[in-house]
């Protein structure tokens, strides 16, 4: 029996094609469908059981009178008829197929009583099915168009593979790519992705020797785990540039305070950030990282060092500007670079980094050549105005990139029309060639992430851990789960737990005073939000005054009093682990209190983690000055916070039955950190 990838190679890299319900009619998508495939090298049958000939083709009744087994069937059929054709093509050995159209999930019951049979159907047999509702694929090293869309075959060929969602958003990535002068090396529109996903185009892709990068456009995700699993395993081979929607998507995961700060948004890009990719806001930005990705890539290294030449100061500051702002690094220069510069450049010109040369001089080949050639630089900006009289920047950059063996990209303006010739030329030479200062702050901004990623990926990532032996079955309340956090390495107070007013005032006694009183009820999880915590208790009478107040409290289950000691005062963060339907166990940090998510100054990961992992998510925290000591306060216990982290990731990814742990606030001081409230699923 054929394999599930087997016949995945065979859908996207067929030799035999069939048109199931090629149509006489011209509007019809399986007569478009059919007409779109006369570029194919390889055998297409058109299926109509009504039709003897359809565009100069014989026409077969059905699939089984092929007496041969095809590598693609191409269904154009209404949603219906979809299941009995799919069945048939699986009975006949065929390796894969696309469903063009819709009506099935995406249209309501009904469709989606349909799109359950075709799931049905793939489930039992290694037959892949792409869609339904897409439409469908181009696969340029095979001249191939499996689609009905008009204008699909003119995407032109290239070395980028465009995986989207939408059938619209892949045509116009190809076709905005095709604006800069880039081609495709396949461009699928993955539809409702019931049976072949990103992660099954990705695998594919990543194997073929003409794709050099890979736009991914996602909507919807149904197996998020995998896809971070496959993309670790792929973009150390090819950049995967991604573009995802959904920011204000949080539905059922925003039921705790941990799972409304993370929002789907954020743990999305989050993962695919850990997982190699490099995250976009638009379609510009997908086109335009995924373009120069596809023509140079750094080695990886975690801050790479920009250097930024411009001959007008204005760009440069504004390139400067977005470049810090998005915390890539424009190292200083080596003394030996200034020295070779100064030598080629008048002394009212800015030397270091930016360097602002004026108006091109005749210099300016040398200028570029010692800024790049510095030790510190990994790639260079160049930015100028369209002056062919003083800069021929087709013949001078490419000399000095093939002499230095560094990435160099440039932007120019014009006016209309004049900067064609030139751009053109630049891009042959592998030059990538920028509209604007910001187009060229995002160049670096693109290949300084990635690179970036590359180094988090090479350096390996936390494997998970055995269950660990701390009890998991103790109930919901606080007391419960600061026994885990206990058992875990995760500081807590010292406490009691009372079951009455007795109990209360003995523990008063016992502890180190002030103490804090709190309720503990099955369905109160934050006591703050109902006054359930009560602070600064010193005496007898404080402690009687606090159990009144806690008594007020409504409560149906069994109530009690947890009694601690008060905890000196520090940073408050919030650390939490939860259980994400798509991606599994999740961990994030933010500034934390009653404000956090008023703040959501939040950073997360897909658990396990490292301890360097953990350490990043708090650099990339706004607050993250605060744990370096501000305004003369100490510096906090940065690496015992990143211990929480690797502890919580470990805890939930070991016990599956676990669905959240949250420790809101966990103080930080100088020396340690203390978890003052905790929460467990």
């Amino acid at each position: 029996m054929q394999s599930e990838r087997t016949n995945l190679d065979r859908l996207f890299a067929p030799t035999s094609v069939a048109v199931v319900g090629a149509s006489v009619a011209t509007d019809k998508a399986g007569h478009q469908a059919l007409l779109a495939l006369g570029s194919f090298r390889g055998d297409v049958f058109p299926i109509n059981p009504k039709a003897e000939e359809i565009a100069g083709r014989r026409v077969f009744p059905s699939l089984k009178s092929l007496g041969r087994p095809v590598d693609l069937a191409l269904f154009a059929l209404p949603a219906a008829a979809c299941p009995a054709a799919v069945a048939e093509a699986i009975e006949c050995g065929c390796g894969g197929g696309l469903i063009v159209g819709g009506g099935f999930a995406e249209s309501g019951p009904e469709g989606a009583r349909i799109q359950d049979q075709l799931e049905a159907a793939c489930a039992t047999s290694p037959f892949r099915l792409l869609g339904p509702n897409t439409a469908g694929f181009v696969n340029k090293d095979l001249s191939l168009t499996a689609s009905f869309l008009l204008g699909a075959d003119r995407i032109p060929a290239g070395s980028i593979a465009v995986v989207a969602q939408s059938a619209g958003i892949c045509l116009t990535v190809s076709f905005l790519l095709a604006k800069l002068g880039y081609g495709a090396s396949l461009a699928v529109g993955l539809g409702n992705a019931m049976n072949v996903d990103a992660s099954d185009v990705l695998e594919f892709v990543a194997s073929q020797p003409t794709t050099r990068a890979i736009a991914l456009h996602l909507e919807g995700l149904k197996h998020g785990r995998r896809l971070f699993e496959t993309l670790k395993r792929v973009t150390p081979k090819k950049p995967v540039v991604v573009l995802t929607v959904g920011r204000s998507d949080i539905g059922e995961f925003a039921q705790s305070h941990t799972g409304n700060l993370m929002g789907s948004y954020a743990v999305r890009t989050s993962a695919l950030r850990q997982a190699g990719a490099v995250v976009v806001d638009s379609t510009e930005e997908l086109v335009a990282a995924t373009a120069l990705l596809s023509q140079h890539r750094l080695a990886p290294k975690l801050r790479p060092g920009v250097g930024v030449l411009t001959a007008q100061g204005g760009a440069g500051l504004l390139v400067l500007d977005r470049l810090k702002h998005r915390g890539v690094t424009v190292p200083a220069l080596a003394d030996a670079t200034r020295e070779r510069i100064e030598r080629e450049l008048p002394p009212m010109t800015f030397l270091r980094n930016p360097v602002d040369t004026g108006r091109p001089p005749p210099s300016f080949p040398a200028v570029l050549e010692a800024l790049t050639e510095d030790p510190a630089i990994d790639m260079t900006l160049v930015y100028a105005i369209h002056e062919p009289a003083v800069l021929r920047a087709e013949e001078v950059l490419p000399a000095v990139a093939e002499r230095v063996k560094k990435p160099i990209v440039f932007a120019t303006v014009g006016p209309p029309g004049d900067t064609d010739a030139t751009c053109e030329r630049l891009r042959s030479a592998g030059i990538y060639v920028a509209g604007s200062p910001e187009e060229l702050a995002d160049a670096a901004i693109a290949l300084s992430a990635d690179a970036s990623a590359q180094f988090r990926l090479a350096r390996g990532g936390a494997k998970p851990t055995a269950e660990l032996g701390v009890p998991v079955s103790l109930g919901y309340d606080e007391p419960a789960a600061k026994q885990v956090l206990d058992g875990i390495g995760i500081p807590t107070p010292r406490r009691v737990v009372c079951s009455s007013h007795e109990e209360a005032r003995d523990a008063l006694r016992r502890l180190t005073k002030p103490v804090v009183a709190k309720i503990v009820a099955r369905e109160i999880l934050h006591k703050t939000e109902v006054g359930g915590v009560v602070l600064g208790i010193h005496d007898e009478s404080g402690m009687n005054a606090a159990l009144a107040k806690l008594d007020a409290i409504p409560v149906e289950s069994a109530r009690r009093y947890l009694i601690e000691e008060a905890a000196p005062s520090g940073l408050e963060l919030i650390v939490g682990a939860v259980r994400d339907a798509t991606f599994g166990p999740t961990l994030m940090v933010g500034l934390g209190g009653t404000v956090a998510e008023a703040l959501r100054d939040t950073a997360s990961r897909l658990a396990p983690i490292t301890e360097a992992e953990a350490e990043e998510m708090l650099d990339e925290l706004r607050a993250s000055a605060l744990l370096g000591g501000w305004r003369g306060s100490p510096a906090l216990d940065r690496a015992a916070v990143a211990r929480v982290l690797v502890s919580l990731g470990a805890f939930l990814s070991a016990h599956p039955a676990l669905s959240e742990v949250e420790i809101n606030p966990l103080r930080v001081y100088p020396q340690g950190v203390l978890a003052l409230d905790a929460l467990l699923r």
